[in-house]
């Protein structure tokens, strides 16, 4: 298993605490390390829908809160990277897609650290494989198939 550094942040928005405790380190530490080809470096910064969608509309030139944002800034010899989660999005596509925010947290981690390694999802081939990868690391974790609402 590869070494990780992590950073578990949370900013301050509504319902913090609920989102502090679908997330204990040991189990982000699980999820996002079973994602990784390398040894890493990686900030999870968990924040609310201003601070969100501020990054979004400053980095990605879109004015809305999205789920994940990975901000890479080295692949080798170590991966770094911040990934920011953005709480009151993660939990409204958990409750309508059916998931706990446990599991959707999970995912998100995996597909964010993904992106850290240069994994992309633009093409629809590239988004087939990213998936396929996302799902068996999530089947290793003990979870569901993401992409699958059965």
């Amino acid at each position: 298993m590869n070494q990780l550094t992590l950073s578990l942040q949370f900013g301050k928005f509504p319902e913090v605490a609920v989102h502090r405790a679908a997330l204990p380190r040991h189990k982000v530490m699980r999820w996002v390390r079973h994602a990784l080809q390398d040894d890493a470096e990686i900030t999870v910064r968990v924040v609310g829908a201003e601070e969100g969608q501020a990054l979004n509309r400053d980095y990605r030139q879109k004015d809305y809160a999205t789920n994940v944002l990975t901000f890479d800034y080295s692949q080798e010899p170590l991966v770094t990277a911040d990934l920011v989660l953005c709480a009151p999005v993660v939990a409204q596509e958990a409750a309508e897609q059916g998931k706990t925010l446990e599991e959707h947290y999970a995912h998100l981690l995996v597909h964010g650290a993904l992106h850290a390694q240069g994994w992309d999802h633009d093409e629809d081939e590239d988004a087939q494989v990213m998936e396929l990868r996302e799902s068996d690391i999530m089947a290793r974790l003990g979870f569901r198939n993401p992409y699958r609402n059965d």
